[in-house]
């Protein structure tokens, strides 16, 4: 039964991305606006099937902390689940990624349209400043910035080591940086079809002020923060 619903989930993350990819085309001829909205239902749709099939739901705390003005929100990474919750959770946003999905079919192209900030990871100084320069344009045009400074998915109770990227365009731009913790990855954990029920837990913290901090100590600061409210979240399902 498990695998049955995992196929079925599956279809429809691919069947809706095809229909919302064509939708969103048309909606951009006509405004940014239409097609950011279009583009979001995706993730509301995903969202709502992972309840439907899985059972899996959300208890956010700290929505109070969300700033008024454009931020850099940064995560830890466990799941998929965050990449689809976050564009539910807070204003429209372009996400940090690896410029070669942008070649995956469909996928790939829906991620150009939301105005991601691609850089080529192996090139790490041109991935550096082409970083903050994709950045600082995204936050000027009204987009927040999502960055998991992990780079890769981890295992929950595993978090990995804190890139500085985040921190970079932070403190070159002086934007709030909202530092986010969660456990998605105890209910659809990394690289698996499976999925299981329960309530994701997820912590938004108090944003972090960035003027005239240094890079290196801006991310240990934000590292800190993660990490404290990620030590307080349950590592395994009851």
């Amino acid at each position: 039964m498990q695998y049955i619903c995992a196929l079925v989930y599956l279809i429809g993350q691919v069947v809706s991305a095809v229909i919302i990819f064509l939708l969103a085309v048309i909606g951009s001829c006509i405004s940014s606006n239409l097609k950011d909205r279009i583009i979001l239902q995706w993730a509301r749709f995903n969202i709502w099937t992972l309840s439907v099939i899985y059972g899996i739901t959300v208890s956010i705390q700290g929505r109070e902390n969300i700033p008024n003005q454009p931020s850099i929100i940064i995560s830890n990474h466990q799941s998929a689940w965050e990449t689809l919750a976050f564009q539910l959770i807070f204003p429209t946003q372009s996400y940090l990624l690896k410029k070669s999905l942008l070649k995956i079919p469909f996928l790939g192209w829906g991620l150009v349209m939301t105005r991601p900030v691609a850089i080529d990871r192996e090139q790490k100084m041109r991935a550096l400043d082409s970083l903050v320069k994709q950045g600082t344009s995204r936050l000027k045009e009204g987009r927040w910035l999502v960055i998991f400074p992990e780079g890769t998915r981890q295992p929950p109770g595993r978090p990995g080591k804190f890139q500085i990227g985040g921190a970079l365009i932070a403190a070159r731009t002086g934007a709030p940086v909202v530092p986010v913790a969660h456990n998605a990855g105890v209910f659809w954990p990394k690289n698996s079809l499976l999925k299981h029920s329960g309530t994701i837990d997820l912590v938004i913290g108090q944003p972090i002020c960035t003027n005239g901090k240094k890079t290196r100590e801006l991310n240990a600061e934000i590292e800190t923060a993660i990490l404290e409210n990620l030590s307080r979240l349950p590592v395994v399902r009851d």
